[in-house]
């Protein structure tokens, strides 16, 4: 009897959270449109393309080993817990003229391992901010190009993050909502409490994409349904 309980325990346990595994939120879609990477080279010879991938997508500016923290914890916060993932990828975006600054950066990003999923592009400082401008943020690039956000964008170039990201206490005093359309990389806590977490929903969608089991209408349907609610 001893035994039965302890078998049987554990299995009406999973039978109880059965129902409800695919009970969580999608991640938002903060713009639909963002623009693949036409006119850049890769430090590959093969092409680097933002369809068909999800991808963390940053910009290095033109000192790019000025901006090795920000490489630094994404590798070890982002590109370390997701590596294992198909389809998923590090796009770091630099002007044309700082190849051998990027491979200063890339040594010091390899020194322990080689990232394979990891990649740089470069381009014209006008394409740059031409691929700036598709993506949805609360500020510009820097001057030199960079920035510290990096943003997620999903295989269908569509880039994702949260359309409120208000905290429990601000939800329940009634505060206003915010979104957040990149995630700070020079901020551990918003790497690992917010882009992780983001980041581990995104895959979610996409595994119970290929089992069958999202239902991308429906989730549609609901959302619109909670936002006229809200907004009434």
């Amino acid at each position: 009897m001893v035994l039965g309980i302890l078998f049987l325990l554990p299995v009406v346990f999973l039978l109880f959270l059965y129902p409800s595994k695919h009970n969580y939120n999608p991640l938002d879609i903060v713009n639909p449109k963002v623009s693949e990477l036409n006119g850049f080279s890769s430090d590959s010879n093969e092409p680097v393309e933002l369809k068909d991938h999800i991808t963390v997508l940053g910009f290095l500016g033109t000192d790019p080993l000025g901006h090795i923290l920000v490489a630094s914890n994404v590798k070890a916060l982002v590109y370390d817990k997701f590596k294992g993932f198909k389809h998923f990828q590090i796009v770091f975006v630099a002007p044309q003229g700082t190849q051998e600054a990027v491979q200063k950066l890339e040594k010091e990003i390899n020194r322990y391992e080689e990232v394979k999923y990891w990649h740089y592009v470069f381009g014209q400082p006008e394409d740059i901010q031409n691929l700036y401008k598709t993506l949805k943020s609360n500020s510009d690039l820097n001057s030199d190009l960079s920035m510290e956000d990096v943003f997620i964008i999903d295989k269908d170039l569509s880039q994702r993050g949260r359309l409120d990201d208000r905290n429990k206490k601000e939800i329940k005093t009634n505060g206003p909502e915010y979104p957040l359309y990149a995630y700070n990389c020079i901020d551990i806590g918003v790497i690992r409490n917010k882009m992780s977490d983001d980041m581990r929903v995104l895959f979610t969608e996409y595994r119970q994409k290929r089992k069958g089991n999202f239902d991308s209408e429906q989730r549609r349907v609901n959302d619109i349904g909670t936002n006229d609610e809200q907004k009434n």
